[in-house]
């Protein structure tokens, strides 16, 4: 039973969830002995947040790594003291969150600058490079002989250190064959009210789904989860975790040939399963669309990122059925560094919100944690405001109300920008309680406002 809940701005009721659903709604509903009781105080009771795209193994491992990015490290000298007393895992230095603007590109003759000793490697927070000093570059073997697609040379064949889009390769030549405990992450995400998740990773296998399978067994993840990945990805019979679209990765540095990506698109819907397709630039967005209008797009299928959409692009967008799911909170994150690189004719369309909504383009909003905050109020409320962490705004045109910008999070996990889930009899009892009502917790939009969390009827996390 959870008493004295606000509910849309009504009058505090009472709600009492049976077999993982809300089962009665009302005042002064009565309690059978040994009935679990949680008195949400007049706090706003609302649909448990679900991100639409994050990376949870990468995520997991963010624990171990050191951060190489801002906001904690902004220049070179603060890269190198971080790196200098930063422990080794399984024998290795990992840093994450790199950007240029720390101390530019990096190569493995600047690591070995910074860390000459021990091997080193560091991720840019786009997550589509590793960066590795000589020490590193020796144990993976790349100046004896491997030769994967990715791995940078010079113009004398050496390698340089960089290493595009070999996330799956490096692991293995690590060594790291078990998945990183996803406990510790999934707690933090059920503190800010989130129920479930859809983890967007491209390489995910049958391998990385019954990780997932065995981590909620054990009741490390206490999140409902839906499993993008490659295709063939079997359809689990479990409870919380189902199998998702098929998830494409372009990348314009080495785009696909049209016909190969219309047949990719079509392979996948033969499979029954939608294709949700990664673009962050112009190019790959046109490139995306176009495979669609040609392969036949489904409901389901969706857009990542969609990073840059000027207005022709978003109404070849909105004449397909096409769901867009964005990452707002990179306005804040990373908003800065776009007033300084990125082309002033783009900048307007920047992980762009109400442009979307007002083409009837369903959207849907996510975190794109590890390389994002995990904390989706941190992206809702910067989907409201449209600031960078300097105070700039970036996309003003593109600010929505708090109550639309928690819709990004609260559309069902099979339907991204979806009528948001209702507090309603019958409804599955995924719920986030607030320590205060929604007219006050509509201007912090934090999540030090969450005070439990219930996935499926069950509580997975209350504040002491």
């Amino acid at each position: 039973m959870i008493r004295r809940a606000e509910i849309d701005g009504a009058a505090p009721l009472d709600v009492r969830v049976r077999d993982r659903a809300i089962a009665e709604i009302g005042s002064g509903l009565a309690s059978p002995p040994g009935e679990p009781v949680l008195d949400a105080a007049g706090g706003a009771l609302i649909p448990g947040l679900h991100d639409h795209h994050i990376h949870l193994f990468a995520l997991a491992a963010t624990g171990a790594s050191v951060r190489c990015g801002p906001p904690q490290v902004r220049d070179a000298d603060a890269l190198a003291q971080a790196l200098a007393g930063a422990p080794e895992h399984g024998g290795w230095i990992r840093g994450v969150g790199y950007h240029e603007s720390v101390a530019g590109d990096l190569d493995r003759a600047r690591l070995d600058r910074l860390v000459p000793d021990r091997p080193l490697r560091i991720q840019h927070r786009s997550g589509a490079l590793w960066v590795v000093n000589s020490i590193a570059a020796e144990r993976l073997g790349l100046d004896r002989g491997a030769d994967e697609r990715g791995i940078e040379r010079d113009a004398d064949g050496r390698a340089t250190g960089r290493l595009y889009r070999l996330d799956a390769w490096l692991r293995e030549r690590v060594g790291e064959i078990q998945p990183p405990s996803l406990a510790r992450a999934s707690r933090r995400l059920a503190a800010c009210g989130v129920t479930g998740l859809t983890d967007a990773t491209p390489e995910n296998s049958d391998t990385e789904l019954r990780a997932f399978l065995r981590a909620s067994d054990r009741g490390e993840l206490l999140q409902r989860l839906v499993v993008m990945g490659a295709p063939g990805l079997a359809a689990p019979p479990h409870r919380w975790i189902r199998r998702g679209p098929v998830k494409v990765r372009l990348d314009e540095r080495d785009l696909p040939r049209f016909d190969a990506l219309r047949q990719r698109i079509e392979d996948a819907h033969r499979e029954g399963r939608a294709v949700a397709v990664h673009c962050v630039t112009r190019a790959e967005l046109v490139l995306a669309t176009a495979a669609f209008a040609e392969a036949g797009a489904l409901r389901g299928d969706r857009i990542e990122h969609a990073a840059v959409a000027p207005p022709d692009a978003v109404e070849i967008v909105a004449g397909l059925p096409l769901t867009v799911v964005t990452q707002p909170g990179f306005v804040r994150e990373r908003g800065d560094a776009y007033l300084t690189d990125v082309e002033p004719r783009d900048r307007p369309w920047l992980y762009r919100c109400r442009g979307w909504l007002r083409a009837s383009v369903p959207l849907g909003g996510s975190t794109d944690a590890p390389f994002g905050d995990a904390d989706p109020w941190r992206a809702i409320r910067a989907a409201v405001d449209r600031r960078t962490e300097n105070g700039a705004a970036l996309g003003a045109d593109e600010t929505l109300t708090p109550e639309r910008a928690l819709a990004l999070f609260t559309s069902p996990p099979e339907a991204p920008g979806g009528p948001p889930r209702a507090i309603a009899v019958g409804a599955a009892a995924d719920l986030c309680v607030l320590d205060r009502p929604w007219s006050k917790a509509r201007a912090e939009l934090s999540s030090a406002c969450v005070a439990a969390t219930v996935r499926g009827g069950a509580l997975i996390w209350q504040r002491d």
